[in-house]
């Protein structure tokens, strides 16, 4: 499984934090119902667990719709609780709802400070920047909404000197042939403005020659360079590493020989990045996930082999290049360090409704798995799937070999930089319980084989 504290290593004040938490709530219920008399106490908690009721009905309608009812399941889901308040305070009871609002703060924060890891230890080590002399770097003006125009990169990146090849047409480039060309000529550094698609396809090359390599933002997203700690927001920032940088060694993911710097998704998640709006909305296209993975996934059946467990028909599965936070199973957060030298895992594999609702809010972690591993087999019952690698929609022949290349790719980057953000803790239900009451109650990892259907 993803790396835990055990129980004897998490410190006391966590624990703690933990209890206050539940503490917190206990006493935000408690308030209104004991000024509220015996007759006041049987109204308020009929009216409350009807609330819940309503809620929880409308989180489920919302997670396994589409269109116009999930978006009115959500608002249901959004008024139940406040209709409460409203009726309490109808009752006379408005100085205990604000207490009882300020007791669920309490509790947020307690419940914040207990799920709060600790550092994943000293940043990414870093190394002089190599004397270059043949900067050549790929842009794609149309990435990112146009960035590369927005921000000038082209002028600014050839008043440093760089050669700029500009990905315009008229047709479609060949990144891969140009790039190694560029090698051919002399270029002993090569960088990208654009998607991380295209990043991780000069990457390669870049790790295959031994060449430091330049990551520009200029992409939708720019998950791999907010990993690296770089500028999302100003991309020509990123230029400054070509005169006063630092160089950082950073693990480089494989598939089926294909390089990806941030993850490769399979069966619901590789059908998700099929569609059109997933590169301007990665989380919406997440939510249409939903309802396929709680429902059950009608694709090919998958079989993924992690660190020598087998998840036999998982709904979706994901490989990253470094694991993500414990929280995020759709890769949609980031790594904090990219030097661990092994594969992130996860594994949806829901055998029921109920299942898939707890799972997706955090309220279980049965049909869960995350692991790390230096290699993940994914197999099917048909001899192509479809793949997600980086965002870009391929097919590839099963079965499917994912692998890591310990820090294989010399990175270039300035020397000021904002650096990789500290990590906010999620509201895992599960995991809070385990830290207040001292107890795993989790599954047990599988010692051979996890079946979707077991």
């Amino acid at each position: 499984m993803t790396a835990v504290p055990s129980l004897e290593e998490i410190p006391e004040t966590r624990r703690w934090w933990a209890r206050g938490a539940y503490a917190a709530v206990v006493l935000a219920v408690a308030v209104p119902l004991a000024a509220a008399g015996l007759a006041g106490t049987i109204a308020l908690v009929v009216t409350g667990l009807g609330a819940v009721l309503v809620s929880v009905a409308a989180i489920y309608w919302f997670l396994i719709s589409r269109g116009f009812l999930r978006w009115c399941a959500l608002a249901l889901a959004v008024l139940a609780p406040l209709v409460v308040v409203v009726l309490y305070v109808q009752a006379g009871l408005l100085r205990e709802v604000v207490i009882s609002l300020a007791l669920v703060f309490v509790a947020l924060v307690c419940a914040r400070a207990a799920l709060r890891e600790r550092g994943e230890g000293k940043a990414m080590a870093e190394y002089p920047a190599p004397t270059w002399r043949h900067a050549f770097l790929v842009m794609n003006p149309r990435s990112g909404g146009g960035k590369v125009v927005k921000f000038d990169l082209q002028r600014k990146a050839q008043e440093l000197g760089a050669e700029v090849a500009l990905l315009e047409g008229p047709g479609p480039v060949d990144v891969d042939a140009l790039t190694r060309q560029a090698v051919e000529r002399g270029a002993d550094l090569l960088g990208v403005a654009g998607g991380d698609g295209t990043q991780a396809l000069v990457a390669g090359i870049a790790a295959e020659h031994n060449l430091p390599f330049l990551v520009i933002s200029a992409g939708t997203r720019n998950h791999f360079a907010l990993d690296l700690g770089l500028d999302r927001e100003d991309p020509s920032g990123c230029l400054d590493a070509l005169r006063d940088g630092v160089e950082l060694h950073v693990d480089l993911g494989k598939i089926n020989g294909r390089t990806f710097v941030n993850n490769s998704s399979f069966g619901v998640y590789a059908e998700v990045v099929q569609s059109p709006a997933y590169r301007d909305d990665k989380t919406g296209t997440v939510l249409q996930m939903l309802p396929d993975l709680i429902k059950g996934h009608k694709g090919a059946r998958l079989r993924a082999e992690v660190g020598g467990v087998t998840v036999d028909g998982p709904q979706a599965v994901l490989v990253s290049n470094g694991p993500y936070g414990s929280n995020d199973l759709a890769g949609l957060g980031r790594r904090t360090r990219l030097d661990r030298g092994v594969l992130g895992a996860v594994a949806l594999s829901a055998a029921s409704t109920r299942e898939a609702v707890g799972l997706l809010r955090r309220a279980t972690k049965r049909g869960l798995m995350q692991r790390t591993a230096p290699e993940v087999v994914v197999g099917a019952d048909v001899p192509e799937i479809p793949v997600g690698v980086d965002g870009e929609a391929l097919l590839m022949t099963t079965p499917v070999r994912c692998t890591i290349e310990p820090c294989a790719l010399r990175v270039l980057v300035p020397r000021n930089r904002p650096g990789v953000p500290p990590a906010q803790p999620s509201l895992d239900l599960v995991r809070l319980r385990e830290l207040a009451w001292g107890r795993h109650l989790t599954a047990p990892a599988p010692s051979a084989r996890a079946s979707a259907g077991e």
